[in-house]
């Protein structure tokens, strides 16, 4: 048995498809803290708390988002791989 790494080869068109999808997902964390912060801040004040209220609104739809850009992502490799039986393999530190 052999103890050296690993090597495996994944198609360059799936490559940047995963990398893009990673970047939106990250883009989409990051509009989810955003949201949730400046909607915590505004809520120190009586006068902002509805626009607090707006901003968890949008934090939780952004919530939503991050299901649907990894169902998105799947059914592109779906489609991609030609495959209608197997998804595409994924890892442990899959987004």
């Amino acid at each position: 048995m052999s103890s050296g790494p690993l090597t495996l080869t994944i198609g360059h068109d799936e490559l940047v498809i995963r990398k893009r999808y990673e970047v939106l997902s990250i883009l989409n964390d990051v509009l989810v803290a955003l949201w949730f912060v400046v909607g915590s801040v505004l809520f120190f004040s009586d006068g902002t708390e509805t626009a607090g209220t707006w901003c968890f609104l949008l934090g939780s739809i952004e919530l939503l988002l991050r299901p649907l850009i990894r169902l998105s992502r799947h059914l592109h490799l779906r489609r991609l791989s030609g495959s209608s039986s197997t998804w595409p393999v994924e890892a442990s530190q899959d987004f």
